[in-house]
């Protein structure tokens, strides 16, 4: 892997915010410029072992939402300078970035909005691994089945139509909160579990060397 070192300079293009509380966001064309112009940032994708095996930018270290909700002080500690927090699409980022923030992170924090494949769009360095679905395409299946499978079932148990309610009910949350349960949930399949989750100290180590 290979690691940006941190420093205080700002991905080019992107405001600077005055403190880690206040956070921003930023696109995956600034960025990518700011790579190519070797400005220093450090890379933090929260996606799963998995999502991350799959595909991530070059010079992420992978910190789990998961073990950094668990641990978000541990993990705040170890950030300084710029910092970009990324996912798929920005929500789990978001809700890194608000949980560092929270746990007292000095670290300038920026959530990557696009994701992983904005940064392929605009031309960055992605490394690819496995070939898996991702995350938001099994919600998508899972959501898109449970919500037909209950509509034909209603045809002839009439209350099963109260499921496909319950499924649009949680996905118009997920929209307005930004976060997925159901997407945690699937993060516990075995199919979504083929690589060993990172522990504290090997994230702790990584954040160190990048």
């Amino acid at each position: 892997m290979t690691a940006v070192t941190p420093m205080t300079a700002a991905v080019p293009g992107a405001r600077t915010a005055p403190d880690a509380a206040s956070g921003h966001r930023t696109d995956a064309e600034r960025l990518v410029e700011g790579l190519r112009r070797r400005r220093p940032v450090v890379l933090v994708d929260v996606r799963t072992p998995a999502e991350y095996e799959t595909a991530h930018v070059e010079g992420a270290v992978n910190v789990p939402l998961e073990l950094l909700l668990r641990e978000p002080g541990a993990v705040a500690s170890r950030l300084s300078g710029d910092v970009v927090l990324m996912c798929a699409l920005g929500g789990r980022a978001e809700q890194a970035r608000e949980a560092l923030v929270a746990a007292g992170a000095t670290a300038t924090l920026q959530v990557l909005g696009g994701g992983v494949d904005g940064v392929r769009r605009a031309g960055g360095t992605v490394v690819a691994g496995r070939s898996r679905w991702a995350m938001e395409r099994q919600v998508r299946l899972v959501a898109g089945s449970l919500v037909l499978g209950s509509v034909l079932l209603s045809l002839r148990v009439p209350a099963a139509r109260f499921l496909a309610g319950g499924v649009g009910a949680g996905l118009t949350y997920a929209a307005l909160s930004d976060t997925c349960t159901m997407a945690r949930g699937l993060a516990r399949l075995p199919y979504n579990r083929t690589v060993a989750s990172p522990t504290l100290d090997e994230v702790l180590a990584q954040l160190d060397a990048a």
